[in-house]
């Protein structure tokens, strides 16, 4: 019931209440409250109920996408993506095939290139130089 408010908000309002109602009607005031939620309450499930009631196996399936709803609400896409781009890292017995089903290719080392040989000057035997290449 109290997911957003804290114990020091909560605090914070009981010290309000005894301020704006004195020490006289505070004990009243959060009596009337106490009873006031606890018919809200009543009223609620009450509804649920009769929903339930009416509605049969349907109340159920509508319930069904509620709670895909809830569990998107709770979604982490930092997470997520952590995960589907990690998630081959600890494969169980040395395999490599992802959740998925995605076998990666086998990795083979790249052929050597052999560099060709600098262009040297038949007089001197040194390298050319082009000023215009740097």
């Amino acid at each position: 019931m109290f997911d957003s408010i804290g114990w020091s908000e909560i605090l914070i309002l009981v010290v309000a209440g005894l301020f704006i109602l004195g020490p006289e009607r505070l004990p009243g005031a959060a009596a009337a409250l106490g009873r006031s939620v606890r018919k809200v309450r009543e009223y609620a499930t009450g509804a649920r109920e009769q929903l339930r009631d009416e509605m049969g196996d349907d109340f159920d399936q509508l319930r069904k996408p509620l709670q895909d709803l809830q569990q998107l609400r709770n979604f982490d896409p930092r997470r997520a993506v952590t995960k589907h781009l990690f998630d081959d890292i600890d494969v169980p017995n040395g395999s490599s095939t992802k959740p998925n089903g995605h076998t990666p290719p086998a990795t083979t080392p790249a052929p050597e290139v052999s560099k060709p040989a600098t262009p040297t000057t038949p007089s001197t035997g040194e390298a050319k130089f082009d000023p215009d290449a740097t």
